[in-house]
């Protein structure tokens, strides 16, 4: 759903099972919803008393009067005056105060302040070594029945060459001053992909700069003309280009033709975004959960590399508050390297289509990549392609279109 009260569905009980039933599922559904939110904050500074705060706005209607919503003369008070500690208290929730931040207005969501590295640290090598069991990484499996999902810490550290108090270090979080070397080794150890190599490296970097970090603001990325003229020079292949967190930057016209959903929302278009918040996403991408998770996967590894992005942080706020999927996915912390995939399309104008897209990297502007849609010689996926860039061209140079 496109708004907070869809990952509080669950408390729009039918008025007549009876108010109090009613009360009974709102509270416990808000609780579900809250807790769930905190549980797969994945490390990111995420303040439940700031959800609670979008909540008593959008839920002040159903919120029973003894809750405080009537002042003294019987007056009902205003949703945004409602105290959140005591919607936190109704629901059965622990209520963390927001870190310095200002009250939340009506329908403003909440952001998040950057990635705690210390925590990120400590749940990525926990999830890391919890997918391994001694027989993965050919150690005996001894003693007695083992408590611990995966790997022990003491296994990991003999696997690394260290001392099980630093590896133990290491997961608490504290990779400040650790070498690249001492990196490798525990990469080794827990069988990490390139991409998971890369994350804990720069989560390491980090780490090691932690008294020099600034919250960097989201101000509007500027594209260079010298960029749209190259894009606008690949007449026939459609494509963008994208920041790390996934804002649609610039883009050609055939690329405007493939992605059109994506490229009339209000504002810079954002790939997490439409994929999330847009209902039209799920039908037009045919393998939409893949794309999704990989997108989640993408957000999750720029994080590591860029954790005082102002952007950044706000959209994995809003999409942790609106989005179920995207707020369970996120707590895997899962990464990934974008550099090819090929996907399904059910395009609107065009049909079914299917296209493989390769990531070019831009050195003159770090961050910035540009995608590039191919297709498949003399396949029915190229007629389709041909077919819209001809009507691409049409709409473009029709006089409703010049209107």
């Amino acid at each position: 759903m496109d708004s907070w009260q869809g990952h509080v569905r669950d408390l729009r009980v039918q008025r007549h099972h009876g108010e109090a039933q009613h009360r009974d599922g709102k509270r416990g559904a808000l609780r579900s919803a809250v807790n769930g939110l905190a549980g797969a904050r994945g490390g990111w500074q995420s303040d439940r008393i700031c959800y609670l705060n979008h909540a008593r706005i959008s839920l002040a209607s159903d919120l029973p009067v003894d809750l405080g919503r009537s002042n003294a003369a019987g007056q009902t008070r205003p949703p945004a005056l409602i105290n959140a500690t005591v919607l936190a208290a109704w629901a059965g929730v622990t209520a963390v105060r927001c870190n310095g931040s200002t009250p939340q207005r009506p329908g403003r969501l909440p952001t998040l302040e950057g990635v705690d590295t210390r925590t990120e640290v400590r749940d990525f090598l926990t999830s890391r070594r919890a997918r391994l069991t001694p027989r993965d990484v050919g150690l005996p499996a001894y003693g007695a029945p083992r408590r611990v999902k995966g790997l022990r810490r003491e296994e990991v550290a003999i696997l690394a060459g260290v001392s099980v108090e630093y590896y133990n270090r290491m997961e608490r979080g504290n990779l400040s001053g650790v070498s690249e070397s001492v990196l490798d080794a525990v990469a080794n150890a827990l069988r990490l992909d390139d991409a998971e190599r890369v994350h804990l490296f720069d989560l390491a970097r980090t780490a090691s700069h932690s008294g020099n970090r600034g919250r960097r603001l989201a101000g509007q990325q500027r594209i260079r003309q010298t960029v749209q003229r190259i894009l606008d020079g690949m007449t026939a292949v459609p494509a963008y280009a994208r920041n790390g967190r996934l804002d649609i930057l610039a883009v050609n016209q055939l690329g405007a033709a493939l992605l059109p959903d994506l490229m009339k929302g209000p504002g810079t278009p954002n790939l997490g975004r439409y994929l999330f918040l847009d209902a039209r996403a799920q039908d037009f991408y045919a393998d939409w959960q893949t794309v999704a998770r990989d997108c989640v996967a993408a957000l999750r590894i720029e994080a590591g590399r860029n954790p005082y992005d102002r952007g950044l942080t706000d959209l994995v706020g809003e999409l942790s508050t609106r989005s179920e999927p995207f707020r369970t996915w996120w707590a895997s912390h899962n990464v990934r390297l974008h550099t090819s995939a090929t996907k399904q399309l059910r395009h609107p104008v065009v049909g079914d289509i299917e296209v493989t897209g390769e990531a070019l990297e831009v050195p003159a502007d770090p961050g910035v990549t540009i995608i590039a849609y191919t297709v498949e010689p003399a396949s029915q996926s190229e007629q389709a392609l041909r077919f819209l860039a001809s009507w691409a061209i049409e709409t473009r140079s029709s006089p409703a279109e010049r209107s």
